[in-house]
């Protein structure tokens, strides 16, 4: 049986171990994935309670962070990583967290969650190119691997370029 829960401390090694793995086969890396990890979780930026781990049998099989960004003056979400042992792969576990961390984000208040991946994945959750949104990337990158999910409704108008650094926003 599945669950999903918020990371604790004694997690950390087991994520790092876990990230590291799920990248050795990824299409796109950078092998660092596991190192940015550690790095968002000292941020400013992080955000505990949307940091899931999907447990199998006892022990950690998956991993998924958002953490706060800027569109504009909006403090919103960026999707990164998510990551499953490849055995556990193609088996719903991917889905059922990035399902959780939505619902929790949506229940924090964020309006958007941004990612830079695989379109074909992605768009299965309802991700569309951001530039649908007017949410544009802070680099060059494929319109179509830049994506987005809106997650409220808001009356205002979010719009504009992802920052990550010095980050003020007006409340979400």
């Amino acid at each position: 049986m599945l669950k999903i829960r918020q990371e604790n401390k004694n997690d950390y090694e087991k994520i790092y171990n876990v990230v590291k793995r799920a990248f050795q086969t990824a299409e796109h890396t950078d092998g660092n994935e596991q190192d940015l990890v550690e790095e968002l979780r000292k941020g400013d930026n992080f955000i505990p309670e949307l940091s899931l781990v999907a447990m199998k049998e006892n022990q950690i099989v998956g991993y998924i962070l958002f953490t706060k960004i800027a569109i504009g003056e909006h403090e919103e979400l960026a999707l990164a990583p998510l990551a499953v042992l490849s055995e556990y792969q193609r088996q719903g576990i991917g889905k059922e967290l990035i399902k959780k961390g939505h619902k929790i984000a949506k229940q924090l208040g964020y309006h958007y969650s941004v990612v830079l991946e695989n379109k074909q994945y992605y768009s299965k959750f309802g991700y569309v190119p951001a530039k649908h949104f007017g949410i544009i990337a802070p680099f060059e990158v494929e319109n179509e691997n830049f994506m987005a999910i809106q997650l409220n409704d808001t009356n205002e108008k979010i719009t504009g370029v992802v920052k990550q650094k010095n980050l003020k926003f007006n409340n979400h």
